[in-house]
């Protein structure tokens, strides 16, 4: 949905498609809808040549980010690495970035281009599942050298090696909701030392959630959900 104007909505494309002939919608059926800045729920008014009139109800308050998080994830297979954006959105990432690591799988930077748009529709599907109220952005795939001038008040190189400090102790005891925190997350096979080195230098601060060996994708949500919590339940304010 695009806007919403005099509270009237206007749905097309896919979603009034799915709408019609999936579900099956009928008039007066009341839904939840969003334009990208707040959600709404509203009740169809009328159909049209592929598209779906809505009459507006009522504005619903939505929750709003505790944090404004950045996935920066290096490509794995991309039935994990959809996973992953379906749950980076539900944890309310603001932004997802595809990153090419050294030992990610060669031609997967090639081919990601070609799903950008299916991962964009995935996060909307995502996006209306968990009732945020605006949708994450999904960049193209960047080089890792370009992922490290990512800026963030803090940003944390999660890493699986000995030496990295747990991601707990790296949380600042000041937090705000309008703090911008980065991950950057390795593939499959881990960092090279050079990209660790490089990260070092950047001003990347490494860090681990201990010592298990997890699958890339699950270790940045596990990693998102910690960084998540850890900003609702920030003390003062700064």
């Amino acid at each position: 949905m695009e806007a919403v104007r005099d509270g009237c909505a206007e749905l097309s494309g896919d979603g009034a498609e799915h709408l019609r002939r999936v579900l099956r919608a009928e008039r007066g059926q009341r839904f939840e809808l969003s334009d990208n800045n707040r959600v709404y729920l509203a009740e169809i008014d009328d159909f049209g040549k592929g598209k779906v009139r809505f009459r507006v109800i009522e504005e619903i308050a939505a929750a709003p980010p505790t944090v404004g998080l950045v996935l920066l994830a290096s490509l794995v297979k991309f039935d994990r690495f959809e996973w992953m954006i379906e749950k980076a959105t539900e944890l309310s990432v603001e932004t997802i970035v595809p990153v090419m690591a050294g030992r990610s799988d060669k031609g997967l930077d090639a081919a990601a281009h070609k799903r950008v748009d299916r991962w964009r529709k995935i996060a909307i599907e995502s996006s209306q599942q968990s009732r945020r109220t605006r949708l994450p952005e999904i960049s193209d795939v960047v080089s890792f050298a370009k992922a490290l001038t990512a800026e963030g008040d803090c940003r944390f190189f999660l890493e699986e090696e000995s030496g990295a400090d747990p991601i707990l102790s790296a949380i600042p005891d000041r937090r705000a909701a309008a703090d911008r925190v980065a991950l950057l997350v390795g593939p499959e096979g881990g960092w090279t030392d050079e990209e660790r080195g490089e990260a070092s230098k950047a001003g990347w601060r490494a860090v681990s959630l201990g010592p298990q060996i997890l699958r890339a994708e699950t270790a940045a949500v596990a990693a998102l959900a910690v960084i998540s919590a850890a900003w609702s339940a920030r003390g003062g304010e700064r």
